[in-house]
């Protein structure tokens, strides 16, 4: 696949190449602060595995199939729990909104399996992740899913719900929320009207048959999006230092690269198994959280959104019956800058920034008892 490995780089990097010298200074302001603290994201071991125990013991997942969490700890309030899309993983998928939710406390990533996935075990991720914030550290953490992820959100939040359980979080933020097949694929269309709906659509038709050709597809596909905003030079020179820019290439195209075919088809069977999320759900279903939630899409969601969305359209028409204390709202860019595009937390890092801040200044602290 010489395309994946080569194109992308070359274009950013040539890209890039063109540019002053000369850094914007919140770029070398940030820059020099990695540099004394850099961003590791380390290996968390869970103390509380109930949970994800049962769902294995019960035969609905195996252990190839459990995501990696990863945490950086800070001293803040405010935990962040991390979801990301289909690709890149979690931790890249906030590459620079990271910086500021390190400062309002540590954050946890959930990076998806190569070559598995069960919705059931990441769900009980959750679940345990959530109790220990509680229990351990007397914390109620927001969580943030993004495009996929925030399917996945949405997904855990209906099975609590389903279960009589409210989990005791700060906080839902949801971006450019992907929670079911018909987001991407309208039913029945002979050809996907979107960009992402041509690299999922042979994954979702009973017919096809997903071989190596359909693998490299749709992998390609996924390169050339994130290859597109790369080549934005005014975002890429006011947002990523050189070295920065080489770190999250090399990851992305190291995601998109290592997903298994297996992994692949599992994610869109997740994908498939949900249902829409629809405002006409009985009444027993709604709201699926009273916490604080701030729901954003992009100006141009055309890319990866079909038109007739069933998610935006539910968020559009009932969204306080689903979340009776959120938020929907537009991101937009700046006046003769380029349009927003789907889940676009890296280059137009500016743009969603302002929303996250002002959802974090208003979700309210409340101390927990921790378990002695």
């Amino acid at each position: 696949m010489p395309i994946l490995a080569v194109s992308p780089a070359l274009s950013m990097l040539t890209a890039f190449a063109r540019f002053s010298p000369a850094q914007p200074l919140h770029s070398f302001l940030r820059a020099a602060g990695y540099k004394l603290r850099p961003p590791r994201p380390v290996p968390h071991t869970p103390t509380v595995t109930q949970s994800q125990s049962e769902v294995l013991a019960r035969g609905e997942a195996t252990l190839s199939q459990r995501a990696t969490v990863l945490c950086e700890r800070r001293f803040g309030a405010i935990p962040t729990i991390v979801l990301g899309g289909f690709v890149p993983d979690s931790t890249e998928q906030v590459f620079l909104l990271r910086s500021y939710l390190l400062r309002r406390g540590s954050v946890y990533y959930l990076n998806y399996p190569r070559g598995g996935f069960s919705p059931a075990l990441i769900c009980a991720q959750l679940d345990d992740l959530v109790t220990e914030l509680n229990t351990v550290h007397g914390q109620r953490p927001v969580v943030l899913g993004v495009s996929f992820g925030a399917g996945l959100v949405l997904d855990w939040l209906r099975r609590a719900r389903a279960a009589h359980r409210a989990p005791d979080i700060g906080g839902v933020v949801l971006v450019s929320p992907v929670a079911c097949a018909a987001d991407i694929v309208v039913p029945g269309e002979a050809k996907a009207s979107t960009l992402i709906g041509r690299a999922l659509k042979p994954y979702l038709d009973s017919h096809t048959t997903v071989g190596p050709e359909v693998i490299d597809r749709s992998r390609a596909i996924f390169a050339k999006i994130f290859e597109a905003g790369a080549q934005n030079r005014d975002a890429i020179r006011s947002l990523l230092t050189a070295g920065e820019l080489r770190q999250l290439r090399d990851r992305v195209l190291a995601a998109v690269q290592g997903l298994a075919p297996s992994g692949a088809c599992e994610r869109v069977d997740a994908l498939r198994a949900m249902p829409p999320l629809s405002p006409w759900s009985a009444a027993g279903q709604r709201p699926l959280s009273d916490v604080p939630a701030l729901v954003l899409y992009a100006e141009k969601e055309s890319a990866v959104l079909a038109a007739g969305s069933p998610t935006r359209a539910a968020f559009d028409s009932a969204m306080h019956a689903i979340f009776p204390r959120g938020e929907l709202k537009v991101v937009t860019a700046a006046i003769g800058g380029s349009a927003v595009q789907h889940a676009s937390l890296i280059f137009h890092y500016f743009q969603f920034l302002p929303h996250f801040a002002a959802f974090y200044r208003g979700v309210k602290l409340r101390k927990l008892t921790v378990a002695a």
